[in-house]
């Protein structure tokens, strides 16, 4: 045996510590997930990837820190980097053992976001990225998250912009992304948060830096694939993108890509 398990901050949460390489497994592309190392997902990656730099510059890698819907895992491994000990759930087991084998230094745990198997109170930050729009039991997220939530405790939460990203759909329809349950605009969320008894919820907007903002990268990659033909200059663009191509700022509404909340238990 070349292994050992430790316990974690959480009580009752076993985490895989390696010491030895693991195999190391790749995840599929789903069309929804995320991947590093996809040169035709670069753009993606690095619109993603900017979010987890914004969190370890604005201090929210500390303490005991819960990554809900960790996807891939590259998020949270970054966030373990900065400091945060941390947690990485979700509740697809091919994703937990994926995030187990290539982080080894991140605590994972297969549950169901509305069921967290951990004391109430464990948790100082709370960190969901592009997962709300999934989920179809909304207001049992936001309650769970407030349970594991420490007093005063805080979640960052980023969803796309329905204004932006659904242009035409209306709160409460069908999105056209069929991976989607709902999509949201920054007013919606601000509600959604304050009635789920958050407090100091405040929105931020991610949009195109000034390199990309009067680019059409996003249309010309969706035209590529349903032609399932890459221009050479697409490829060449989109390889380029860096997470210096995005900011994070007061939302806009209109030109945000994607939004991010930040509140208060």
């Amino acid at each position: 045996m070349t292994g050992r398990t430790s316990r974690g901050p959480w009580d009752g949460t076993i985490g895989l510590v390696s010491t030895w390489p693991l195999p190391l497994t790749t995840l599929p592309l789903t069309g929804e997930r995320t991947v590093p190392g996809i040169a035709r997902e670069n753009y993606w990656f690095r619109r993603h990837e900017v979010v987890y730099q914004w969190l370890v510059d604005q201090g929210f890698a500390r303490g005991t820190l819960i990554e809900a819907g960790c996807g891939e895992g590259y998020g949270a491994d970054a966030l373990r980097a900065a400091g945060a000990q941390v947690l990485a759930v979700d509740y697809d087991e091919s994703v937990v053992t994926h995030v187990r084998r290539r982080y080894p230094r991140v605590q994972t745990m297969r549950a169901n976001l509305v069921d967290l198997p951990l004391r109430s109170g464990t948790a100082d930050v709370v960190v969901s990225l592009q997962v709300i729009e999934h989920l179809w039991d909304l207001p049992g997220f936001w309650r769970e998250i407030q349970r594991v939530l420490s007093p005063s405790g805080r979640v960052v939460i980023s969803t796309p912009n329905r204004v932006t990203f659904s242009p035409g759909v209306a709160r409460g329809e069908k999105p056209t992304n069929p991976f989607h349950v709902e999509e949201y605009d920054a007013a919606q969320l601000v509600d959604l948060l304050t009635a789920a008894g958050f407090r100091e919820v405040r929105v931020l907007g991610l949009r195109h830096g000034a390199r990309l903002a009067d680019s059409d990268i996003v249309a010309r990659q969706i035209d590529a694939i349903l032609a399932d033909e890459w221009p050479a200059e697409l490829d060449e663009e989109v390889a380029g993108v860096t997470t210096a191509d995005f900011v994070i700022d007061a939302v806009e509404g209109d030109t945000d890509l994607d939004l991010i909340v930040v509140a208060r238990r």
